[in-house]
Parts: structure tokens; sequence; C-alpha cells
């Protein structure tokens, strides 16, 4: 299983039971971090929900202060589908003065027509994020020789139904969907061990998966996300790849 903090930005990796440092693993920037129990977090930062956040300072900057539910909605019509997709960690999208005109500048440079409106902005913006994270994925079962089949998205992110099943279609994998305040209860799993009210980490956290139920989403259209994928891996940055 992989795990996905989704909020402004992304971290994607999975837990293993000992560093993985090699030539490849430098490559493609992936992070080993001191986990629990002596275990080792595997993982990429990728850009996420900001470039969202930061076309909504854009639109509400001209009068249109959109919630996100409304471009939610409007990004979920099937006419914006797959019309623009980048790599979301493009350098232009670091800190724009303006993320609306920094996506329609790139649209420009690789040839593709502009979003429509803040639905396209907003598809757009899904899709990538979700290939992003298919291509992860792709890379942790290369560097772990695991295969993943399950993605666990927690934070604030895990609230995104739509991009819970883009990244469900994107990936191939069952995406569970929750808790939203993970890290709260990361901490008070560790106090249960350490108080001594639990035997072990698992058992503490089987605790909270019977305690916070998570939302299921299974990929759907996967011949049509794949095709789509192939095109999208074209636009990665040289240094992903």
């Amino acid at each position: 299983r992989a795990f996905l903090s989704s909020g402004t930005w992304s971290l994607l990796g999975t837990e293993i039971a000992a560093p993985i440092i090699t030539k490849r693993s430098r490559d493609l920037n992936f992070t080993n971090e001191g986990g629990v129990s002596g275990t080792t977090r595997l993982l990429k930062n990728i850009a996420g929900m900001w470039l969202l956040q930061a076309c909504r300072r854009t639109w509400a900057s001209e009068g249109h202060a959109f919630e996100y539910d409304e471009l939610l909605s409007m990004a979920s019509e099937d006419r914006h589908a797959f019309k623009v997709l980048f790599d979301p960690d493009h350098p232009g999208f670091l800190h724009p003065t303006n993320m609306v005109a920094a996506i329609d500048e790139y649209c420009r440079e690789t040839g593709q027509a502009a979003p429509d409106g803040p639905g396209g902005h907003t598809r757009a913006i899904l899709e990538s994020l979700a290939f992003k994270y298919r291509f992860v994925i792709d890379a942790l079962h290369e560097l772990t020789g695991h295969e993943i089949e399950e993605i666990q998205i927690v934070g604030g992110g895990s609230r995104n139904r739509l991009l819970n099943q883009f990244t469900a279609d994107a990936t191939g994998c069952t995406v569970l969907a929750g808790p939203v305040e993970a890290t709260a209860l990361g901490n008070l799993a560790l106090q249960m061990v350490g108080t001594g009210a639990v035997d072990s980490l698992d058992h503490a956290r089987r605790i909270i998966e019977r305690s916070f139920p998570v939302e299921r989403f299974v990929p759907t259209d996967s011949d049509r996300w794949d095709s789509q994928y192939r095109r999208f891996q074209q636009y990665l940055e040289l240094t992903c790849v």
C-alpha cells in the first residue's frame, strides 16, 4: 500500500524496512525519511492543491470567488476531459504571480489550447495531478520491487472526491480516502503505544482504521486513462524521467 498526504502539497510514498539509496532513487528525487519503529518512508514531494488554490486567488481578484464545490462541479463535465495536460511540478507553476496565466502560457509553449474557463483549468489540474501520482506509483514499484495495489489518501485533499476518483482511474489502484486528520491520529497512536494502552503500533493502527471508516474508489475507464497517460509522459520534466 502507498500513502498520499494530500493538501497544498502532495507527499506520495510507501513504508519500507530500510532506506533505498541508489542512483535511480536519487535521479527520481525520492526522499528516505525516518519513520516510526525504525521504518523508512520512501516518498516524493509533488505539487498539490496549491495549483488550484492559486487559481482561485486569481479568479477572486477578478471578482469571481468560486467555492471548491463549484469548481469541481464544473470540472466534472466531460467536455473538459484530457484537453490540457502538464507536469504539476513544472518550474513555472512554483510561485507565479498569476497561476491561470502561467497555465495558459504553458499551453501556448507546448502547442495545447488553453483550458476553457475555470472548469477547464480545474479539470486540467486534477487530471495532471492524478497522472503525476501514477508516475510516482510506477517509480515506487521500480524502486521497491513491490506492486502497489492500494493508495490511502489522508489530509484535507482526501475530501476531493473527483481527484480521488481520477487518482484511482489514472493509477489503476483502489483508493482509500481518509482520515482527514491523519497527523493528529498518528500522534494519538504513538501515545497509545507509549503509555501501554495498546501492545503494538499495528494494534493502534487497527483501532484507528475501525474508528474512522474510509471511502473507497475503484478504477474505471482504464483504457482511456492509459492512452492519455502516454500523452502526459511527453510533458514530464526531464528531471523526472
